[in-house]
């Protein structure tokens, strides 16, 4: 399954530059401000056909002096512990620093492919500037701009030749495969545990190509998919204080090699930050989702509005994508336990939820003409016609319109949550898409 590059680095070496060049956005944030959404630093990069994952450590440091350079050091640790291949980004301005010289001495240690990156290089003189990085040991590095993008192709090519090429796993297809995310600590192992009880003999384990994925199959009481278990393999390092870097680190796998993502949430203590990180990284890749929250035996007052103020506020900070499960459970005391399969199993299958063209027109059509697109410098919009595309990943439907570029986004969702109304695609994202009749 998918690679993972991690790029590394001093602050202000050009990561976030080179991270937005790679994954083709423009979205890293540049602020100061502790706490700014870390979302961002994850992304995937696709170059001549293939395609990898990149993520961008710089985000996740804790800007204070003391602890700063201690924070970093930790990050390049759970970085060589997670990633396939580390890019570790050096300055030409700046020159050789002790700093550099720390991270490298870390680098050397590790059995992962590491490419020296020196960031900066505008012109022919930094290029023999350049040399002094000879000094880190790392053997020979790239010149690049990550400004103006100069260099990058030769390092993308390289950066390809070291990826392994995906090797299939030896999975039978068709299965589905739930992976159970969530930060630490929400009951993740709890719940794999109470799904596969004490008869572990039912269950085949097959380790993933990727560094550390397991997929458990589990099939009994009428259900059949593999368990994509990411959590406990690797040794618990001493880097586990950074636990929002680590487990974001974690999940990225475990949700790309993954079919329906049920995330957990700790009941005791609400939704939160890194919670939203995980549920971000979930819908980039396009996952189905089914939302657990955990350790419901430890909420006292359990009525009715208890549970619908907690599942209002699960949805508001989600939206606009609210079309999901939400199962009150209990992973110690197994209560409800058989009710995520069961959902986990039907949102899985929602995925391939098919609707005629016919009936979709006779549904969507007499909506629209009711609330058309707003018009836009006095051009009219209308859609005359839609169509469900046949084998795509997730629920694909196309409107055609006279004047596409002019529908908006909140349109859009307006559409789709039409879509949601009238056919079960709960749990599983849609795609909508506005094209030129």
């Amino acid at each position: 399954m998918g690679n993972l590059v991690a790029i590394v680095g001093r602050p202000n070496v050009g990561k976030s530059t080179l991270f937005n060049r790679l994954t083709k956005t423009r979205q890293a944030i540049v602020s100061d401000e502790a706490g700014t959404t870390r979302d961002r630093q994850y992304g995937k990069c696709e170059w001549n056909g293939r395609e990898f994952s990149v993520v961008d450590t710089g985000g996740w440091v804790v800007n204070s002096d003391d602890i700063f350079e201690e924070q970093i050091r930790k990050q390049v640790l759970i970085a060589t512990e997670e990633a396939d291949l580390i890019l570790f980004l050096v300055d030409v301005n700046s020159g050789l620093t002790s700093w550099d010289e720390d991270v490298a001495m870390i680098l050397r240690r590790t059995k992962l492919p590491v490419i020296l990156v020196v960031n900066k290089v505008d012109n022919y003189d930094q290029y023999s500037d350049a040399a002094e990085f000879y000094k880190l040991g790392l053997g020979d590095y790239f010149c690049i701009s990550s400004a103006t993008g100069s260099g990058t192709g030769d390092l993308l090519d390289d950066i390809l030749s070291r990826l392994k090429s995906d090797t299939g796993d030896t999975l039978e297809e068709g299965i589905p495969r739930f992976a159970v995310v969530g930060r630490p600590n929400a009951g993740k192992s709890s719940l794999i545990n109470a799904f596969i009880g004490e008869e572990r003999n039912i269950v085949t384990e097959i380790a993933g190509t990727t560094r550390d994925s397991i997929y458990t199959r589990y099939d009994k009481f009428g259900f059949d998919f593999y368990l994509v278990d990411t959590a406990g393999i690797r040794r618990k390092n001493k880097v586990t204080e950074d636990l929002e870097f680590y487990s974001v680190m974690r999940s990225i796998r475990s949700i790309e090699n993954s079919d329906v993502c049920i995330l957990m949430i700790d009941a005791t203590r609400g939704i939160e930050a890194q919670d939203m990180n995980i549920f971000q990284l979930i819908q980039r890749n396009n996952k189905s989702l089914v939302v657990v929250v955990n350790k419901w035996d430890l909420v006292e007052n359990k009525d009715q509005v208890v549970i619908k103020t907690f599942e209002n506020a699960i949805r508001e900070r989600m939206a606009p994508f609210t079309d999901f499960p939400i199962i009150f459970a209990s992973a110690l005391t197994k209560q409800r336990i058989f009710k995520v399969l069961e959902t986990a199993k039907q949102v899985y299958l929602n995925r391939t939820a098919r609707v005629g063209t016919s009936k979709l027109n006779e549904v969507m059509l007499p909506i629209i003409e009711a609330y058309p697109p707003p018009s836009v410098k006095g051009k009219y919009i209308k859609i005359k016609y839609c169509t469900q595309v046949p084998d795509t990943q997730i629920p694909t439907f196309i409107f055609y319109a006279n004047l596409p570029q002019y529908v908006r986004e909140p349109y859009r969702r307006f559409l789709e949550n039409k879509i949601r109304e009238n056919w079960k695609m709960t749990g599983c994202p849609i795609n909508v898409f506005i094209r030129q009749k």
